[in-house]
């Protein structure tokens, strides 16, 4: 059994709530802390909660504490980490880590010199979907990964602190992008070093200062490419995609949008369909179980039998550091309207990769180029000559 202290009451902290008192079935919320005295009192009421506090420090410093979950503004992440350093408590906290790459170094940095556990809380990374594909890439099903892409759009978040720009640290790239770019590294590979990033980003929609929808692409040193399109602007719900592509073979995912389960009703005694959904009534798409199909439950579980085994967990302080750090280099862009590059000044992954060759033996004379068979029942294959490169067909019998 682990015992926790929540630090934020709102609507992601819910969700969090709901999955640490139900996936393992034995951890518990010891103490909640909350910026104002009705919320916390609420959360505490409702999940069994023995204390509460609007002291932050109160919350952490509890003798009974073993780990700390964050679920605050992107702009308080930091000073509760340093809390949690000053502790001695195991810390995992919400994404993004940091509003930037700087902030998120200085977390890593902190932890790593306090000794304590570390989990970066990127529950996309942890849908029953995203790791029975994943198992398939590591497994080597789609051979070499060339292009991974993940989308995340819906019409805004839930909270007024994420509309000011200062509070956030941005907009929808750091947002949403957080979990795209994860998304993308883990499919490429994490030990890959992402070495320059492409971005496009504006205000289209929002009275804001931020960007409410931005595209991007994200370069890598082995010659693969990550993408990310995400918007606050999306009208419909949540729409959350990934696709990868490998020399072997391509994988796509819809995660929450089409969820196979479909419902019309007129509105009478609908409520609560799923996340950002912007209706009840008409044509729905309710989620089986949302705190799963989200991932929270596995994101838990590995946070928590990590702690137990004293090991890492799959997602920590550095993972959100580097996506800190190429979000950093898509804002620059966004900017400039050139390739930036991805400033990392820990970098614990491999070095010096160079983009593997194209080249493909079909026999002494020839490299392959494709192999098809027609639609009238001929084999055939397209070959480039090795000493003139000239293309050519040849019909197999």
């Amino acid at each position: 059994m682990k015992r926790i202290a929540r630090l934020g009451s709102g609507f992601i902290g819910r969700f969090y709530a709901d999955s640490l008192h139900g996936q393992r079935s034995k951890d518990k919320i010891v103490s909640i802390y909350a910026r104002k005295e009705e919320n916390a009192k609420k959360f505490a009421a409702d999940y069994g909660c023995e204390h509460w506090t609007t002291d932050m420090e109160e919350a952490i410093a509890r003798p009974d504490v073993d780990i700390v979950c964050i679920s605050l503004p992107n702009y308080v992440h930091e000073a509760a980490v340093m809390l949690c350093c000053k502790h001695k408590k195991a810390v995992m906290t919400t994404k993004p880590l940091g509003r930037n790459g700087e902030e998120a170094l200085r977390m890593l940095r902190a932890v790593e010199e306090a000794g304590i556990f570390n989990g970066y809380l990127e529950d996309l990374v942890y849908t029953p979907k995203f790791i029975k594909a994943y198992e398939s890439v590591k497994n080597g099903a789609l051979g070499r990964i060339l292009w991974a892409k993940s989308r995340e759009t819906h019409p805004g978040p839930h909270s007024d602190w994420f509309w000011n720009i200062e509070l956030a640290g941005g907009g929808c790239i750091l947002d949403l992008g957080c979990h795209c770019v994860e998304i993308g590294r883990i499919f490429i590979g994490k030990d890959i070093k992402p070495i320059e990033v492409m971005c496009w980003a504006d205000t289209q929609v929002k009275p804001i200062e931020a960007e409410d929808h931005a595209i991007g692409l994200i370069k890598y040193e082995n010659g693969a490419i990550g993408q990310f399109e995400v918007s606050w602007t999306f009208r419909g719900g949540l729409d959350l995609r990934d696709e990868v592509m490998g020399t072997e073979g391509t994988i796509w995912m819809n995660n929450f949008l089409r969820t196979g389960l479909e419902m019309f009703t007129t509105g009478k005694g609908a409520d609560y369909v799923a996340e950002k959904a912007e209706s009840n009534t008409g044509w729905l798409f309710p989620v089986g179980d949302e705190i799963n199909d989200l991932g929270y439950n596995h994101m838990f579980t590995d946070m928590f039998n990590s702690l137990e085994k004293g090991v890492e967990p799959r997602e920590t302080f550095y993972d959100g550091y580097v996506v800190n750090a190429v979000l950093d280099a898509a804002y620059k862009s966004a900017k400039s309207k050139l390739w930036e590059p991805v400033k990392l000044e820990v970098w614990r992954g491999q070095e010096g990769l160079t983009k593997p060759s194209t080249l493909v033996d079909y026999d002494a004379d020839n490299y392959l180029i494709k192999e098809e068979m027609t639609h009238y029942g001929a084999k055939k294959v397209i070959l480039k000559n090795k000493k003139t490169g000239a293309i050519s067909e040849k019909i197999l019998e």
